[in-house]
């Protein structure tokens, strides 16, 4: 009887360790998202499950292109590129941003905008001074962020910046459905 209850106690043991550190690694490192819409596409699908980093912006600065999750509210994550830095003027004319007065590549836009741009502009005109908060440059931790698909996004457009605070962390990698297993780049 005293092996049965010895060996009970281990597994329950087990079972708290396994619980503890699996609430730590969600707390503190990684969490699971799924994505809500479309205002990620055509880089990430509605319905996509993907993996945030939380700890990643603790030892490094985020950096323009990053995809990541933050609090847009008390009750709603949204997940966005980050576009903008900390001291950069940000501004799209005729479907081309210019960071600082220059021209910036967005390559993982290129093939949605081929398709869009014969009957309509992938992104409207607008520079930093139009947003909410009429900033001239964009202030220390905060950053602009956009969603991929411009026409249809709730972004730093209509959101104003986000802070540093906010943010949740990034996220790379698509987990599932399964034929879309992959880590975005950049």
């Amino acid at each position: 009887m005293a092996k049965r209850k010895s060996e009970w106690f281990e597994w329950v043991k087990a079972l708290l360790i396994a619980f503890a550190l699996a609430f730590i690694v969600r707390t503190f490192f990684f969490a699971p998202i799924v994505v809500d819409g479309p205002s990620m596409m055509p880089t990430l699908h509605d319905g996509d499950q993907m993996i945030v980093n939380k700890f990643l912006y603790d030892i490094q600065e985020p950096e323009r292109f990053d995809v990541v999750v933050f609090h847009a509210s008390d009750k709603k994550d949204f997940i966005k590129r980050i576009i903008g830095l900390p001291g950069e003027h940000v501004a799209v004319e005729n479907n081309v941003l210019y960071i600082d007065g220059k021209k910036v590549k967005e390559p993982f836009l290129a093939e949605a905008k081929k398709e869009m741009m014969s009957y309509q502009p992938y992104t409207e005109d607008f520079q930093l001074e139009d947003l909410p908060g009429g900033h001239e440059t964009i202030p220390e931790d905060h950053v602009l962020v956009l969603g991929d698909n411009r026409n249809n996004s709730t972004d730093s457009r209509i959101l104003g910046l986000v802070s540093l605070e906010q943010i949740v962390g990034k996220t790379s990698l698509i987990y599932w459905p399964f034929e879309r297993m992959q880590i975005l780049e950049e």
